[in-house]
């Protein structure tokens, strides 16, 4: 098994067709035809169930997918280590984050350690929660910034940065009351993410902790920004980060419902891959990131309360 033989199997995997397969790796499709045959008579086994809707892994395929990832992810961290002590390693560091993240918490930070360490580069790739771990475990990024779901991966270090709270939100001209419980909010409509983001996870939590039917959701946005638009014409209410309802708040679009209970919050993390070695540059901004953070606390937004 060579490197480039397991970065076209891993194309293949995500792709389940060969041709967007191979247009990914950049090979002709007889080539990465070749690749995979060649790939399974090493190892004895079929890697791949073929049919005219595609390619899915087999029970040996999908095995491989995590020993494939893995040695990639050891075959770059070799080089890194191998450039770091011969002192050509490269100054820059590829972060991954939700949106809001970004926009709300990374930007100031990024730009103040960008002033004062001008020679690194810096890439932000924006992705959901399961984009991120993905990209996380076959190298794509160096660190991702998200929210903690409470999953436990022994291949990733996990710092917690602080916690944000997630504020339940209504149309500025809903003339909305405050719920009286989360039963009587389990009535009303709701905008949300879509299953899997943890935005969702946190408000199908709340509700499934309290043994009480989840409200109904009218629209999924794969967006905050776009769910906070929605609530402020009266589409439903929303749970949302509070970093992420200022601009709307200061234009009277929202207004802030208290929730019934203690109100659901998010621990900020950043997540990194473990490595016998780490690349300087990811060390300095880690250290960074635990320094500048440590003050920071949810954005102070006075929302209108309705009630």
């Amino acid at each position: 098994m060579n490197p480039r033989q397991l970065k076209t199997f891993l194309a293949v995997i995500r792709h389940e067709n060969l041709t967007r397969a191979a247009a990914e790796v950049n090979l002709a499709q007889s080539s990465l035809s070749d690749q995979i045959q060649a790939l399974e008579e090493e190892l004895g086994a079929e890697l791949f169930l073929r049919s005219r809707q595609g390619v899915v892994a087999t029970p040996a395929g999908a095995v491989l997918k995590a020993y494939a990832e893995e040695i990639l992810a050891l075959n770059e961290e070799a080089k890194a280590a191998i450039s770091a002590a011969a002192g050509n390693a490269e100054q820059s560091v590829t972060l991954g984050t939700l949106e809001t993240i970004a926009a709300e918490r990374l930007a100031p930070w990024l730009s103040l350690f960008r002033k004062k360490n001008p020679d690194v580069g810096l890439k932000i790739k924006i992705g959901n929660s399961g984009e991120l771990l993905a990209q996380l475990q076959h190298g794509s990024i160096d660190v991702a910034f998200t929210f903690d779901r409470g999953q436990q991966d022994e291949r990733f270090m996990t710092r917690r940065i602080c916690s944000e709270p997630l504020v339940l939100i209504a149309g500025g001209d809903s003339q909305a009351r405050p719920p009286a419980s989360l039963a009587a909010l389990s009535t009303v409509p709701f905008v949300a993410t879509e299953t899997g983001c943890v935005y969702r996870h946190l408000f199908d939590t709340a509700f499934a902790e309290a043994q009480i039917a989840a409200p109904s959701i009218v629209t999924e946005a794969d967006s905050i920004a776009t769910i906070v638009r929605l609530v402020a014409s009266g589409a439903g209410f929303g749970l949302v980060p509070r970093l992420a309802v200022g601009p709307a708040a200061t234009r009277g679009n929202i207004v802030e419902l208290p929730w019934p209970g203690k109100p659901p919050a998010a621990s900020l993390v950043m997540m990194w891959r473990r490595r016998r070695v780490q690349p300087p540059v990811l060390t300095h901004l880690l250290q960074s990131a635990s320094e500048e953070f440590s003050p920071f606390r949810p954005a102070d937004v006075h929302l209108r309360h309705a009630g």
